[in-house]
């Protein structure tokens, strides 16, 4: 790719570039459409912008899409036949070299009432207020635990050690009941689930690289996009005005599995640039066989994975959308056609009439697969598809943070690793029309889905932004994405 520019706006223009469609991956292709439980809808990874942990790297992966607030009576759990890993490749090579792997259970207590001369197990999973402390949870009918496995080299084959929980050294965590409503927690309090959830951050010890933190549970939806009319063609109009349109989802939760870990546990000693995605896998044997689950020999399949959000929602072939969610990194040359000749900017010309960057769009290869020379490509790399971070660059705080990353000249944002902040589906519609292209890119069309998100937006549930600091939708500190919304009393929908 030739360097048409040199620094600052530069190196962001060019970044952005190379991600041609990004956004949020829920329900992306045909086969994962049956397992909710395995779907991986979006992935974040960033330096650490709380108070005091700038020398930490923040990992969110976000599983089960498009959870009502009303969904039970059987809520949100993670499925047990199943492994959820976080891969990190420090070498370039698009193979894992670090892979924490969260694997949960869940155990029924098969509470019971007495009803006239019988105990008679109910249906509901709690019979009775739950919280505040993590432990008290006797009344909660279905328990959620889940442990955390430290992965160097082949996720199948590699080293593995247990992270521990630093207060206890116990390898089991307790993952928090969804937010059933708030007379389900102690005392009818609003704020209760806040402080019951908070109480399920962990402080972890982490194999042979210091300690770091720890949460799996439900968060609210932190994905922002005007996702209907997005999916009808394109309904809306793209030269409107940024925040002009509904945030669709603001009214949904999600389970995340977040870890905050050092930069030395991730990043090599001579390059500061990480590669990173999410999978999930299931298990082969899970309905067959019993003893060849309790004994080890577990057969897993990889059924979901996500570095770059929206790659395979609307980049990847509809042909090739189940091979995309159980392929590595290291075979990405597979596709290499869907991004050399992308076909949303032919869309977009049918649709607008806006003509399209000519092909083929060599120009993307580059940043697509190797990440950007002096932003956050590896010292040596094999083109592959994931999330790249260049952890040498220090995190700013949330009012001083660009909602169009480093297209904004913020260079800790999107595509440099991806924050809850980040504005991906404006940033992406741009770099699809070839902002680099333009002769005068600052004055490139402001391309938008109309649906506006920074790191201190605050949406109501009806997707309407807000001054009121109670639906704000992030934190400033781990885990980052917000408390659930509530199903009762008196939820608001669309």
């Amino acid at each position: 790719m030739k360097r048409l520019l040199k620094a600052g706006m530069a190196i962001g223009l060019l970044a952005v570039t190379g991600i041609v469609v990004n956004g949020s991956s829920h329900r992306e292709a045909p086969g994962i459409t049956k397992t909710p439980k395995v779907d991986g809808t979006d992935f974040y990874m960033f330096k650490s912008y709380e108070a005091g942990r700038a020398g930490y790297v923040t990992l969110l992966a976000n599983y089960v899409p498009l959870q009502d607030v009303y969904g039970g009576p059987n809520f949100f759990t993670l499925d047990p036949d199943a492994v959820y890993e976080i891969h990190v490749d420090n070498t370039g090579d698009g193979r894992e070299d670090v892979t924490f792997q969260f694997q949960s259970k869940t155990r029924s207590r098969d509470l019971a009432v007495p009803v006239g001369d019988r105990m008679v197990a109910i249906p509901l999973v709690n019979i009775g207020g739950i919280g505040p402390a993590a432990s008290d949870n006797e009344n909660l009918n279905v328990l959620e635990t889940y442990s955390v496995t430290m992965i160097r080299g082949d996720r199948r084959f590699g080293r593995r050690e247990a992270i521990r929980n630093l207060a206890d050294g116990r390898i089991t965590f307790r993952k928090p009941v969804d937010r059933i409503g708030d007379k389900s927690l102690r005392d009818n309090d609003p704020s209760a689930y806040a402080a019951y959830a908070n109480n399920h951050i962990y402080g972890i010890k982490i194999p042979g690289c210091g300690d770091g933190k720890v949460f799996v549970g439900q968060r609210r939806e932190g994905f922002v996009v005007n996702l209907a009319e997005v999916f009808d063609l394109i309904n809306t109009n793209p030269l409107g005005p940024v925040d002009g349109e509904e945030n669709v989802l603001a009214d949904k939760n999600i389970t995340t599995l977040a870890l905050e870990v050092p930069v030395e546990c991730l990043a090599s000693s001579h390059d500061p640039v990480i590669g990173a995605w999410t999978t999930s896998s299931t298990d082969l044997n899970a309905d067959h066989s019993d003893r060849a689950r309790d004994g080890g020999f577990r057969r897993w399949t990889q059924v979901s994975r996500l570095g770059s959000p929206l790659v395979n929602e609307l980049v990847i072939g509809l042909k090739d959308k189940d091979t995309f969610n159980a392929s590595e990194p290291k075979d990405d040359s597979q596709f290499a056609e869907y991004v050399t000749h992308p076909t949303l900017p032919f869309l977009i010309e049918a649709l607008f009439g806006v003509p399209q960057p000519m092909t083929p769009r060599n120009d993307l290869v580059q940043v697509f697969l190797t990440g950007v020379p002096g932003l956050n490509q590896p010292l040596r790399v094999k083109p592959a598809e994931m999330l790249r971070l260049n952890t040498s660059i220090a995190p700013l705080a949330p009012t001083a943070q660009s909602p169009l990353g480093v297209l904004g000249g913020d260079l800790a944002g999107f595509p440099n690793g991806r924050r809850p902040g980040d504005d991906v589906v404006d940033i992406a519609l741009r770099a699809a029309e070839g902002i680099l292209l333009s002769p005068s890119p600052a004055t490139f069309p402001a391309i938008t889905d109309g649906a506006f998100v920074s790191a201190t937006i605050a949406y109501t549930p009806d997707g309407v932004i807000t001054p009121s600091a109670e639906f704000r939708l992030f934190r400033d500190a781990f885990p980052y994405l917000q408390t659930p919304l509530a199903g009762s009393p008196n939820p608001t929908h669309q």
